[in-house]
């Protein structure tokens, strides 16, 4: 399974965030939480998901702002499942913690940690190459990059944003939508694979 606790940055001198954040990720993951989003030690949350695929949303969604450290752990967990997350327990939750403190230290504020080390190591290094290139993405292709996962075409985003099929075409083009999106399923599959090598994310 896959493991996410993720710190606040630079808490002391910030609002705390972690009430919103933990609505968001709700929202946005829904049924793919194994547990729901859990607040632990003060402005610390913490996420359990079966799936690559939610995980990997929950990483994009927690970084974007650049206002998390988010450590990823891979692999199993311990039954019974408590009733809450912050009590969950087992080697994922282990690698995430790990992978936090790590993270405190990446220019990408992202780390991922497995038993199944170099899978790991290989899946850190595609996630932190999608991470560097969204981190130089403008507002205005951020725009673009929501219009466009909200379901709509290219042409109807740039009614929607009041700019020429043209701009909206070189909007797209420098924030590097289509590479991003062309990249999801291969991370994903990519996390899955850790997840095997890991022991499929069995509950132990």
């Amino acid at each position: 399974m896959f493991a996410i606790t993720a710190d606040q940055v630079d808490s002391r001198h910030r609002p705390d965030i972690a009430a919103e954040t933990i609505l968001t990720l709700e929202i946005l993951l829904g049924h793919g939480l194994v547990l729901p989003v859990d607040r632990t030690a003060g402005d610390e949350i913490q996420l359990l998901l079966a799936t690559s695929e939610g995980t990997l949303a929950a990483i994009l969604a927690l970084t974007r702002h650049g206002e998390w450290s988010v450590g990823c752990g891979i692999g199993e967990v311990t039954l019974p499942l408590a009733k809450n997350t912050r009590e969950a327990g087992g080697p994922a939750f282990v690698a995430a913690r790990e992978a936090v403190n790590d993270a405190k230290k990446r220019d990408t504020r992202f780390a991922l940690r497995s038993p199944a080390i170099t899978d790991a190591a290989d899946a850190e290094a595609f996630v932190d190459l999608l991470l560097q290139l969204r981190g130089r993405r403008s507002a205005e292709g951020w725009e673009m990059c929501d219009l466009l996962l909200a379901g709509n075409s290219q042409a109807e985003a740039a009614k929607l944003l009041g700019i020429t099929p043209q701009a909206a075409s070189k909007r797209t083009r420098t924030a590097a939508l289509r590479a991003e999106f062309a990249a999801r399923s291969p991370l994903e599959r990519r996390l899955t694979a850790v997840n095997v090598s890991a022991g499929e994310g069995r509950i132990s």
